[in-house]
């Protein structure tokens, strides 16, 4: 089931669409810097933009913060929120259920497949960013990591931590992912269980900017998300990364364990 799960994720056009289409903005922001030589100041625009024109390595970096705060999340909510309700719009999801299959490992499937969009999606747009990156942009190893270090990095202190960095946004996105399926499991469109998704993301995102806010502020889904660049002080302050796979941990535990009790109990009607 799994396997089907994960072919059938890949064989669909969407997907790749989608890729393609977070692929694009980032590629577009590289061509104007590259065009005009000029970015913006230290401390301002997207994560590690500002040092990309000195040392294109740190491309992927900038690509996942300017695609993070919006366009990644609207792709895993989108994907998350057809798992199930989109089987039921379409009526083959009580087909699927008459196989020996069990909806508890329907369930794990559909978490599969969307955790495996997650991550070819972040990757494809790291790896994608790096070629951009260093084709239009020096490569200096020791440029760049300035803006947010004083300290410099070598080549393979850089491409760990990318790696690192990488795996903390795919995590990220998976609460996304588990609020998508957890409310694809409570309606029949796939298009309600996606705004609801992204209803609660940007109420999340709303309430980080509001002082009358700030006792909520650590438990918010998106609070965390940009920790990443902290991989690349040094030494790496480990707080926030540590507080964010905590909370995104809690957060997918409590909304697959809603998913699977809402799943396993409700009528298939369609």
């Amino acid at each position: 089931m799994i396997g089907v799960e994960l072919g059938a994720m890949l064989r669909r056009p969407r997907t790749w669409v989608v890729i393609l289409l977070l692929d694009l903005l980032p590629t577009i922001v590289a061509a104007l810097l590259a065009l005009t030589d000029v970015g913006p100041r230290p401390g301002e625009g997207p994560a590690f933009l500002s040092a990309v024109l000195n040392n294109g390595q740190l491309f992927p970096l900038a690509a996942l913060a300017i695609v993070l705060p919006l366009f990644l999340p609207v792709a895993v909510a989108v994907i998350a929120g057809d798992s199930v309700a989109g089987e039921a719009q379409a009526g083959t999801l009580r087909y699927l259920l008459a196989r020996p299959v069990g909806r508890t490992r329907l369930l794990v499937a559909k978490l599969i497949s969307v955790a495996a969009f997650v991550l070819l999606a972040v990757v494809v747009v790291a790896v994608t960013a790096y070629f951009v990156g260093t084709a239009l942009f020096e490569s200096s190893t020791l440029a760049g990591v300035a803006s947010v270090s004083g300290t410099p990095l070598t080549e393979k202190q850089i491409a760990v931590r990318t790696i690192v960095a990488v795996l903390y946004v795919t995590l990220s996105m998976l609460g996304v992912a588990a609020m998508g399926l957890f409310l694809s499991t409570l309606t029949d469109s796939p298009l309600a269980a996606t705004l609801g998704a992204l209803a609660f993301l940007i109420a999340s995102s709303l309430l980080l900017t509001l002082d009358a806010a700030d006792a909520l502020a650590p438990y918010l889904p998106t609070r965390y998300w940009l920790a990443f660049v902290d991989l690349f002080r040094d030494p790496v302050p480990m707080r926030d990364l540590l507080r964010g796979v905590g909370l995104q941990a809690v957060y997918v535990v409590v909304l697959l364990g809603a998913a699977w009790a809402n799943f396993t109990t409700k009528d298939i009607t369609s």
